[in-house]
């Protein structure tokens, strides 16, 4: 695959891609922008994760398409998202064109430099996402204090495994909001879990697929 409307309807014909919101989000954002300049663009393409630095990775991008399609039912206009570890900024970008002019992506990423990364590859993409506000990337810690001061959100995605469900986050998550966050061991598969909240608050739990993240860290943890 040499494009991205290549990788896109491979993604469509495996059914991993099932909407049309979600398929638009991501043919219009091209992979090739998030990834390191000097990787082959065949490879920029190919649904596997990539090094983007620091340990981490661009996901593969039938993961990507996975968790939109878990949240494009709270990734409308004018919806408030959180994308915990937000790396390259390339799940970020398509939150941020599938909740439109009048919504607003917040990126949390602990790594300053990638911060950085992504708000370039972002800009060399959808420069109004930045322009406009939709896209917000910064360097910080869920588990600090980087979201004091934050509304809660309609959509949480989170990119890091925590070994046990963030109680923070839970309370960032709007009543009939949802959010998909791996858990379980640093050391170990984990498990991909969607978390929904009702219109009451209760919250309500299921467990999706079996995944391998990189660790949530903690505030000043080294990993």
């Amino acid at each position: 695959m040499r494009t991205q409307g290549q990788l896109v309807e491979r993604l469509k014909s495996s059914g991993v891609v099932k909407h049309a919101d979600v398929e638009r989000a991501m043919r219009e954002c091209d992979r090739k922008h998030y990834v390191d300049s000097g990787i082959p663009a065949a490879y920029a393409y190919q649904d596997s994760p990539l090094p983007i630095g620091y340990h981490e990775t661009i996901s593969a991008p039938h993961m990507h398409a996975t968790c939109l399609e878990l949240l494009r039912e709270h990734l409308t206009e004018g919806a408030h998202v959180l994308d915990v570890g937000s790396g390259s900024g390339y799940l970020a970008a398509a939150m941020g064109v599938m909740v439109g002019d009048t919504g607003k992506v917040v990126g949390i990423e602990k790594h300053p430099e990638l911060v950085e990364q992504s708000i370039g590859n972002v800009r060399h993409d959808h420069p109004e996402l930045l322009d406009d506000g939709v896209v917000e990337l910064r360097a910080g810690n869920v588990l600090g204090d980087a979201l004091d001061g934050e509304e809660p959100f309609d959509a949480i995605h989170v990119g890091a495994a925590a070994s046990s469900l963030p109680d923070v986050l839970v309370k960032k998550l709007a009543p009939g909001g949802r959010m998909v966050i791996p858990v379980g061991s640093q050391w170990d598969y984990q498990v991909m879990q969607c978390i929904d909240k009702d219109e009451g608050g209760k919250v309500h739990k299921h467990d999706l697929m079996y995944v391998r993240y990189v660790p949530l860290t903690e505030p000043g943890e080294v990993w």
